[in-house]
């Protein structure tokens, strides 16, 4: 049964990225590093060195997979602005993890956070399916796009 519950879940999951729009992939990803970042926060204090220190890299790994999708030639200095907050970002979860600092975790979540509702509210004006052209993003204004 459990088996049976856990293969539905994976069944939504994939789906749900499938048929997602490019700005919800994004909104998505971020959820995903915030969501890690939490539970590192979480075992900070009973000392779970090791699940902070996983936790730390997934976000890491996020973060790194947001640099890699901006397309740096279309997008100019929205595209440059977010490389460099990402790299800040990253510098920072480097810090957390080698001084197993909460406070810098929270100064990260708080920073993606806000990066998430932006691209939530960006997700929620896009039409456009994920293999469409951005004609719609720069349409409303955007002057960047997502490779891959």
């Amino acid at each position: 049964m459990a088996l049976t519950k856990q293969r539905g879940i994976e069944a939504y999951k994939s789906t749900e990225i499938g048929t997602a729009n490019q700005g919800k992939l994004i909104v998505m990803l971020y959820d995903g590093a915030i969501r890690f970042l939490g539970i590192a926060m979480d075992h900070m204090e009973p000392r779970s060195y090791d699940t902070v220190n996983n936790n730390i890299v997934k976000a890491q790994d996020i973060i790194t997979e947001l640099m890699l999708s901006l397309n740096m030639e279309d997008g100019g200095e929205i595209a440059q602005n977010l490389f460099n907050i990402y790299a800040y970002l990253k510098k920072r979860l480097l810090e957390a993890n080698m001084q197993k600092d909460s406070t810098i975790l929270g100064e990260v979540v708080k920073l993606m956070s806000e990066l998430r509702e932006a691209w939530d509210e960006i997700a929620e004006k896009e039409v456009a399916p994920v293999n469409n052209s951005f004609a719609t993003m720069r349409e409303q204004g955007a002057s960047f796009s997502i490779q891959g």
